[in-house]
């Protein structure tokens, strides 16, 4: 995570509203957009930002440099994506225009970007404590390498994954940012421990390998998890099922909290 920065997941295709414009020009862009704020350009220098709560009670032909904030919080690309997401959730700022040394615009990091950044991170405590069940488990001495497998090899244990998860790891896939999967890898088979998401959108991209932390077990035995993915009827990725984000079980939580309120 340390490696990863601001320019990796920033949006560089940035809509930007012209300082001498006007507050109605600045509502045709959110009515075009849906984007709910803007940075203030003057030819490519920012100089400002406006929200749309900026323009309430406002005249429509207002200039804009009257009403934007110019008191300004900006990242630079090379910023640390932890740093830049401690300025975004302490600041309370949504979006944080990324600029160069001299002020030019070139791109938006939003907390969006910095949330999907955090996302399904593999850390080393969750690779050795597994392979540490595995021990207790199977009375074995499983190996750990790091390489790539055949994701058309790979045998999933998950029968679920989620839309809106699915299309952050493609992203990632896409900018080279994912995250290595975990297998296990023994005689004849490659079982899939953790990152279906990924899998699934590498499959959906027409990859075919991933990088994986591979945990190898020489003796020929067949683990729960196996045993699992048989009843579920899961032999190859195509037998995920990916479910739309509405009924994510976070969804329904959040529902029924809501209409208690």
């Amino acid at each position: 995570m340390d490696k990863k920065k601001v320019k990796d997941y920033m949006t560089y295709d940035v809509v930007s509203v012209d300082f001498h414009g006007t507050v109605h020009d600045v509502i045709e862009k959110i009515q075009k957009t849906h984007h709910d704020g803007f940075p203030v350009v003057d030819g490519t220098t920012v100089i400002g930002y406006i929200s749309a709560r900026d323009l309430l009670f406002v005249d429509p032909s207002t200039p804009v440099e009257k009403v934007m904030s110019d008191n300004l919080i900006v990242a630079d690309p090379e910023m640390d994506i932890n740093d830049a997401a401690r300025v975004i959730f302490r600041s309370g700022i949504q979006k944080l225009p990324v600029v160069d040394e001299k002020n030019h615009l070139l791109g938006i990091i939003s907390n969006s970007d910095v949330i999907r950044s955090q996302i399904e991170h593999v850390s080393p405590e969750k690779v050795f404590n597994f392979m540490t069940t595995l021990k207790k488990l199977y009375n074995v001495d499983p190996t750990l390498d790091r390489g790539t497998v055949p994701v058309k090899d790979l045998l999933p244990t998950q029968s679920k994954i989620y839309e809106d998860e699915l299309e952050g790891r493609i992203y990632e896939i896409k900018k080279g940012l994912a995250e290595p999967i975990i297998v296990v890898r023994r005689p004849g088979k490659i079982i899939l421990v953790d990152g279906h998401h990924r899998a699934v959108a590498a499959k959906r991209l027409g990859i075919s390998a991933l990088d994986a932390y591979i945990i190898e077990i020489k003796e020929n035995i067949e683990l729960g998890m196996e045993r699992t993915a048989l009843a579920m009827n899961l032999k190859t990725l195509d037998d995920v099922q990916v479910l739309d984000y509405a009924r994510h079980p976070l969804v329904a939580i959040t529902h029924r909290l809501v209409k208690r309120v």
